[in-house]
Formats: structure tokens, sequence, C-alpha cells
């Protein structure tokens, strides 16, 4: 059994249908990575997963659960099991950073204050921000508030996170650290991660798998080497740019 089976999901916003009937398996602790054009569907799918929208046909399960006409009540339950990081990072900018990742935790009511700091502490010391709890979102630099989002997304200990274009607009220095802090969580803690990028050099040389979305369909699914050897004209595109991204990326700090 999948963790996500993802079968038929369509997707409308209005006239325009984003998803057209999205067929999709996310295997426990693998790394997949979603690609394709800018629209094509990538983070609307990473919403239909965590419930923030609703499919218009098809269906969701999440660990044999179908989840795919959950009420938002019912929808609490799941979310403490799947966590989300924003494109953008989507900090409250009117919280402290201690209280943006603690918000999930408060909400989901499920510890007590000094087992939150605690929490908040600690994962804050998983994205390598140790101490910073008292500082607020606009003193901390673009890479630092990705990886404070980080934390408020692992800060529920969840099996799976999705990541909305977690490296976007970041210099390569904050790539590289973020993909590292990614690969870091699947292998100690044994997070899924289900990533929607541009970044073809993060596709292809940390995913397991690749899932090229095409015309609001999943076009192929496979591994990095065999989306390389495919030769389909719709993947070629992405593989070059992973190949051109490969050759001039600049040494990075461990």
């Amino acid at each position: 059994m999948a963790l996500f089976e993802i079968r038929g999901v369509v997707k409308h916003f209005g006239p325009h249908r984003v998803l057209d009937g999205v067929d999709l398996d996310v295997h426990e602790g693998e790394r997949i990575t979603l690609i394709g054009k800018s629209g094509c569907g990538k983070s609307v799918l990473l919403k239909l997963l965590i419930g923030l929208v609703k499919a218009d046909a098809g269906t969701i399960a999440f660990e044999g659960q179908d989840v795919t006409n959950l009420s938002e009540r019912e929808w609490v339950a799941v979310r403490r099991r799947i966590g989300m990081l924003f494109q953008e990072s989507a900090l409250f900018d009117s919280l402290r950073v201690a209280d943006n990742v603690a918000y999930a935790l408060r909400e989901h009511r499920v510890m007590d204050a000094e087992a939150i700091a605690s929490r908040v502490s600690e994962s804050l010391s998983q994205v390598n921000l140790p101490g910073i709890e008292a500082m607020w979102p606009a003193d901390l630099s673009g890479g630092m508030r990705r990886r404070v989002a980080l934390a408020r997304a692992i800060a529920i200990r969840p099996t799976v996170v999705l990541y909305d274009e977690p490296t976007e607009g970041l210099d390569p220095i904050n790539v590289t650290r973020i993909d590292r802090l990614l690969d870091s969580l699947r292998g100690e803690h044994h997070v899924t991660a289900v990533v929607a990028t541009h970044n073809m050099q993060s596709a292809f040389y940390r995913s397991d798998r690749l899932a090229l979305i095409h015309e609001g369909r999943v076009a192929r699914a496979a591994t990095p080497d065999e989306m390389r050897s495919w030769g389909d004209e719709r993947i070629v595109p992405f593989y070059r740019e992973s190949e051109l991204r490969a050759k001039t990326r600049p040494s990075h700090p461990g």
C-alpha cells in the first residue's frame, strides 16, 4: 500500500481545468519530485494532498484512508501526520519565531506549554537555527525564513512533508542547505518528501523518483535515470536544464 494513492483526480478553477485525471502513488520514505511547466498544477496537487483545496473528481487515499471528501474537522487529525513547507515560507510576521514554529502544535492541542517550547527548540536545532526563538521574521534572511518554515513543518513530527518550491529565490548556498536538510529528514527521521520545484538540479540529483505533470496528468513517474533515458520530447528540456545547472554550479560549503 502506497502512502498516498491518487486516482483520477480532477481540479477546475472556473473554466480552467488544471488537473485532468492525475494518477500517482507516493511510497513511504521516498523523495518524489513533481516537475512540469509553470501553471501545470504542481502546487495545486500538494494542496489537494493536505486538504487545502478539494478535488472535483477522483480519489485520494492517505495511509489507506480515503481523504477525498473529509470535512475540515476530520482533516485536523490527518494533518497531524502531514507537514507542509509553503512557497515563500508563509511565516506570520506578527509572531516571533518561537510562536511561528509552535503554531500547528498549539492548533492541534496535543502538548502542554513546556513540551511545546522543548519541541520548538529541538525543531530549530534540526534546521541549524538554534536559539533564535525570540527573533521576528522581518529580522531573518530569506534562507533563514525558509528554514524556520521548515522547522514549523517538522515540529508536528509528520509522516510526510509537502514542499512547495522549497529553494525558490534562494542563493546557491541556501539551496544546498535546504536540499541537505531535506535529505537529513528523510535519512535520519524517515520522513517522506513530496517536492514541487523548478530547480532541476535538485530534482534530478536528489530525488528517488520524478513525476512529470503535463496537460493535467502525470505523463510518467520514474527514477531520474529512467527519465533521462526515456527520450520523450516532453522530458528533454528538464534534464537538459539539470545538466546545465550541474556544470555551472559553484562550490558550496559543507
